[in-house]
């Protein structure tokens, strides 16, 4: 049974939109939604069958019809995210704008769709910080995090006032930002139920308060993204007019192909007009959005990391260059990895950020970052679940490759049954993509897949 849109709503929709096009509106919002994912192209990822690629980024696309994700084991490894389209036009923001690889912050990460975007974008050239304030919440961003496998994130679970300490430290500050949700009608047709125009004030708001700590966050020459999914210009032009009047910024132009339907929207400020870009369901193969760019003038404040001579942490030990080489060197690791030590567990960031990484640790609450490689005893090393699913080397272990009923098995943290395995520490991978490590004591198997994420359905 259908859920009929709010009055309230339907009233100032075909005020924004007119009466004709608002027929077209609220016929797309009642039809089912397309189902989309981002290939994790650092993966060289197999995925489900597509029909078609998504305009404005180069590695997201349709699905046929949507397939049971928890059952496919290439999901679990990372191959793919689940995205919704019309939020992978920050791709073409990143692309278009070419925007420098330096270091990131997503201040509203969780569950971690365009955080994962953001560190396919870096690469190894830059840093992202993953923030998301629910610490439910920040545990699930830290899971796709850590699929994802790039290295390249820190996971924190803060207030955006926490970040007041870090005020001109980011190259570019993105806040998908809580909003009322209006642009999930068609995709959450319960969140109908729990829209009202009170509520879409409160929200207009909470995000006030965020931007306000998050305009200053940028340094100098850097960009700001502001995101919702929603249509209302209360969150969404209305902020653009509250950080312009609050904060120094420069307007940001991004160039459209006119066949994406995407309806650019201008905001008249005393600093220049500033545009926007808003998606709706009748337009565009998409739910509801709406994105904002603007850049800080090159005169603006810029926070550097500073060196800290004799690094001091409540729970982090950093291991010295000379050792963190020689690690590297031990497991045929690139030579440019900075270690730390987390409770006898080794973790692995690139060398170039190690500044900006202890500052960063110094105000932070910090959930998860890099890669962890695991703990050593002795001469060797008892692999984490995190290094399996990184992108980073696994010299020196055997792989076995298997089939999906066994590693749905192992997915299920059960012991799979495979012919002829060699005994020790064994690479699982499901068309050569890892999915974690057994161990082949002889006399029995231990499955090392982590016991919180293990798949309880059956097929």
């Amino acid at each position: 049974m259908s859920i009929s849109l709010p009055s309230d709503f339907q009233s100032r929709m075909k005020s924004q939109l007119g009466e004709v096009e608002y027929e077209l509106f609220e016929k797309a919002i009642n039809q089912d939604s397309k189902t989309s994912i981002r290939i994790n192209a650092d993966k060289s990822s197999q995925a489900p069958e597509v029909s078609e690629q998504i305009s404005w980024t180069e590695n997201g696309y349709f699905l046929k019809e949507r397939p049971s994700f928890t059952l496919d084991p290439s999901f679990h490894a990372g191959a793919y995210y689940v995205q919704e389209a019309s939020s992978m036009f920050i791709d073409h923001i990143l692309r278009s704008l070419q925007v420098p690889k330096e270091l990131f912050l997503d201040l509203s990460a969780a569950p971690g769709g365009k955080s994962t975007l953001l560190s396919s974008y870096l690469g190894k050239d830059g840093f992202l910080v993953a923030n998301e304030v629910i610490q439910s919440r920040a545990q699930i961003l830290k899971e796709n995090v850590i699929k994802w496998g790039l290295g390249n994130t820190l996971v924190s679970n803060n207030d955006p006032e926490h970040f007041e300490p870090l005020e001109g430290f980011f190259d570019l500050v993105l806040v998908d930002a809580p909003c009322s949700g209006e642009g999930m009608f068609r995709k959450d047709p319960q969140a109908r139920n729990e829209w009202s125009m009170d509520h879409v004030t409160l929200c207009a708001s909470r995000q006030k308060r965020i931007m306000d700590r998050a305009g200053s966050l940028v340094a100098a020459s850097g960009y700001l993204i502001y995101s919702t999914c929603t249509f209302n210009e209360k969150e969404n032009e209305e902020m653009i007019e509250f950080l312009t009047s609050e904060f120094s910024y420069k307007p940001v132009r991004i160039p459209l192909d006119p066949n994406w339907n995407i309806r650019e929207t201008q905001v008249e400020t005393e600093d220049g007009t500033f545009y926007g870009y808003r998606f709706y369901p009748h337009l565009v193969d998409g739910e509801g959005f709406f994105v904002t760019v603007m850049q800080r003038p090159d005169d603006a404040y810029i926070l550097p990391p500073g060196k800290i001579k004799d690094y001091k942490h409540p729970f982090l030990k950093e291991v010295s260059p000379k050792d963190s080489n020689a690690i590297d060197k031990e497991l045929g690791f690139p030579l440019s990895g900075q270690y730390y030590q987390l409770n006898d567990s080794y973790f692995r960031i690139e060398s170039d950020w190690k500044a900006y990484f202890e500052k960063l640790t110094q105000h932070l609450s910090i959930r998860y970052f890099g890669v962890e490689i695991g703990k050593k005893q002795k001469n060797d090393w008892i692999p984490s679940h995190e290094w399996a699913l990184s992108t980073l080397p696994k010299n020196g272990f055997q792989i076995v490759n298997i089939e999906k009923d066994q590693a749905l098995e192992f997915l299920r943290k059960n012991d799979p049954v495979i012919e002829d395995m060699p005994t020790g520490w064994i690479m699982v991978t499901y068309n050569s993509l890892p999915l974690g490590w057994i161990k082949n004591l002889g006399n029995r198997i231990n499955n090392y897949y982590p016991k919180e994420w293990r798949i309880r359905i059956q097929d």
